[in-house]
């Protein structure tokens, strides 16, 4: 099959709807992208860079976006992937992407996030073949109510691996991990060859008095994802009083992101199990300064270890500790 690889130009915001629209029909969960005003916005100013494979004649095959936090920005996250049926098991996934993270790679971006959903393992691999590598698995993030055109059985939610693709060097910088997850952190820092090092807190470090969090709730997702710009000595007590308000809310599942720049998430983030509140991963947050240590805590969903897929030895061995470092969290006591 010939194919054409190009980028969309910011008025082309209708190519991106059209594709998610013949995938997804209008179950996809982020709901902008239904939106071509809005697409073409973010395509206009910087913030979104959509690659297509056409066919010859024009007729799209596959689209491979990047959301970016701000034009510039050093990490992008990719997603919005779509093969059309039409082109299927011509490996236009692969290529598609492979376009896009050259583009990445020549603007100088340290490396690109995407999520693959665990519910199979071909998204992931796809992924792997590209050199990328799991950093987390966010458990029961895919709501149920996403309809797949290349899923199969019946729908309900459904985990998504983390995976990061290195494009060119990151910046020198100490990472302060909890001393229970120091040796997954390091591992994983180590075959995403991210340039942080495990740090220990200074002897005399203080934590500040209060805790700064920013909740923003995902309706879409049905979840929450609470950011931690600043750990302080009340940050169990805090999270405690907003699992119980979200939940009693009924959202089915929260992610905590914790700063792994400063001390405080070393020494205050080590208990937070006693609030099932369990290890996730490294992940990008764009209102923290550099990754995150993302912690979960699920409400109303179980998972076992038959629900998610994994494509590499690395993957099962990620995936078992989050499981195991959930199942701690259930724990009595």
């Amino acid at each position: 099959m010939d194919v054409t690889f190009r980028f969309l130009a910011p008025d082309e915001g209708g190519v991106l709807t059209a594709a998610i629209e013949a995938a997804y029909g209008t179950t996809y969960d982020v709901r902008w992208v239904y939106d071509p005003a809005e697409v073409c916005a973010r395509l206009g100013d910087g913030r979104y860079v959509s690659c297509v494979a056409e066919t010859e004649a024009g007729e799209l095959l596959c689209h491979e976006g990047m959301s970016l936090a701000a034009a510039g920005d050093a990490v992008g996250h990719s997603g919005q992937a779509v093969t059309l049926a039409a082109a299927r098991g011509q490996h236009l996934f692969t290529r598609t992407k492979r376009t896009l993270m050259d583009w990445g790679q020549e603007r100088g971006l340290a490396g690109m996030y995407s999520e693959a959903t665990a519910a199979h393992p071909y998204s992931q691999k796809a992924n792997i073949e590209l050199g990328a590598h799991e950093t987390g698995f966010l458990l029961g993030w895919i709501p149920a109510s996403v309809e797949n055109d290349a899923a199969e059985g019946p729908r309900r939610r459904e985990s998504a691996a983390l995976l990061y693709t290195k494009l060119n060097d990151g910046h020198e910088r100490r990472v302060y991990a909890p001393e229970r997850h120091h040796e997954i952190v390091g591992q994983t820092l180590a075959l995403c060859e991210l340039r942080g090092t495990l740090a220990q807190p200074p002897a005399d470090f203080e934590p500040a008095e209060r805790s700064e969090i920013h909740t923003e709730i995902d309706a879409d997702h049905n979840l929450a994802l609470l950011t931690v710009t600043v750990p302080g000595a009340d940050l169990e007590e805090v999270l405690a009083a907003e699992r119980r308000r979200l939940f009693d809310d009924g959202l089915d599942a929260l992610y905590v992101d914790l700063p792994l720049d400063t001390p405080a998430t070393a020494l205050l983030a080590d208990h937070l199990e006693r609030l099932r509140v369990s290890y996730a991963g490294i992940f990008p947050n764009h209102r923290a300064d550099g990754d995150v240590l993302r912690m979960q805590s699920l409400h109303r969903v179980r998972v076992k270890a038959d629900d998610v897929a994994v494509a590499s030895d690395h993957g099962r061995e990620l995936l078992e500790y989050v499981l195991a470092d959930l199942e701690r969290g259930d724990q009595p006591g």
